[in-house]
C-alpha cells in the first residue's frame, strides 16, 4: 500500500513538473530549460555602415533589373543615428529611412545586407563618421534618373559608391559605362528613348545596385531572398 502512495505521488510530482515547465516555456521563451536560444532580431545583426539591397517595383526599377540581369534594384547604407538604425538612400528626394520602413517598400519585403570583409578594421567610428558627414551633402538633393556621375543630383548605387570613396577611401568595385548593360531589353530600351530620346550617353560612367552586390570586398551577413 505504501509502495502505491508512492508512486501515485511521485507521478503527480513528475506530471506537475512537466505541465509547470511547459508554461514557462510558453510565457518566458528563452527560459534557458525550453532548449531553444533566442533568436537574433535583424536590429542585433546588422552593423553601422552595412549595405542593404531590395527588389523595387517601379517600371524604372524593373528596367534596372533587366538592364543588369539582377534581382536588386534598389541600395541604401545603413546608419546608426542616435541609437536608432536608418538607411541612407538616393530617391526622391535623398533621404534617412528608418530601417523597418524601409524594408517594407521592397518586393515581398525581402533584402539582402553585405558588409565590407575586414569591416571590423576598416569601419572605425571615425572613418563611419566621415562618411555620414561627407553623406549630409546630399541629403534633400533630387534623385537622378538620368543616371549622370555629377554630384547635383545622385541615384542609389552611386550614392554608395561615393560615400564608401570619399569617407572611407575604399572603391567597392569597378565603375563601368552605360553601354555595358543589357541595353536591348525593350522595358530598357522605352526608358532610354523616354530619357535621353535618340541622344544616349554611352560612355557615361555608372555603378548599379548589382555590381555593389558583386564586390569581391563584401560578404553577405543577411538574405532574406
Amino acid at each position: 500500500m505504501k509502495k502505491m502512495k508512492y508512486i501515485f505521488l511521485g507521478t503527480t510530482f513528475l506530471i506537475s513538473f512537466c505541465c509547470a515547465l511547459y508554461v514557462a516555456t510558453l510565457v518566458f521563451p528563452d527560459n534557458p530549460f525550453s532548449g531553444t536560444k533566442p533568436q537574433t532580431t535583424l536590429s542585433e545583426k546588422v552593423q553601422d555602415g552595412d549595405i542593404i539591397f531590395q527588389t523595387s517595383e517601379s517600371k524604372q526599377c524593373e528596367a534596372v533589373r533587366n538592364a543588369t540581369n539582377s534581382k536588386f534594384s534598389h541600395c541604401g547604407i545603413i546608419f546608426f543615428i542616435n541609437d536608432r538604425k536608418f538607411v541612407f538612400e538616393a530617391v526622391q528626394p535623398v533621404k534617412i529611412t528608418l530601417l523597418d520602413e524601409w524594408i517594407k517598400h521592397g518586393k515581398e519585403n525581402k533584402y539582402v545586407v553585405k558588409r565590407l570583409k575586414n569591416a571590423e578594421k576598416v569601419l572605425t567610428a571615425s572613418t563611419l563618421q566621415k562618411m555620414k558627414d561627407y553623406g549630409q551633402q546630399f541629403n534633400g538633393k533630387e534623385y537622378d534618373a538620368y543616371f549622370e556621375w555629377a554630384d547635383n543630383r545622385i541615384y542609389c548605387s552611386e550614392l554608395v559608391w561615393k560615400i564608401y570613396k570619399t569617407g572611407a577611401g575604399i572603391e567597392l568595385c569597378p565603375l563601368q559605362e552605360l553601354k555595358d548593360f543589357n541595353l536591348k531589353d525593350e522595358r530598357v530600351q522605352k526608358i532610354l528613348k523616354e530619357r535621353y530620346g535618340n541622344d544616349i550617353p554611352l560612355t557615361e560612367k555608372v555603378v548599379s545596385p548589382s555590381n555593389l552586390a558583386d564586390s569581391n570586398l563584401l560578404k553577405t551577413v543577411i538574405d532574406t531572398y
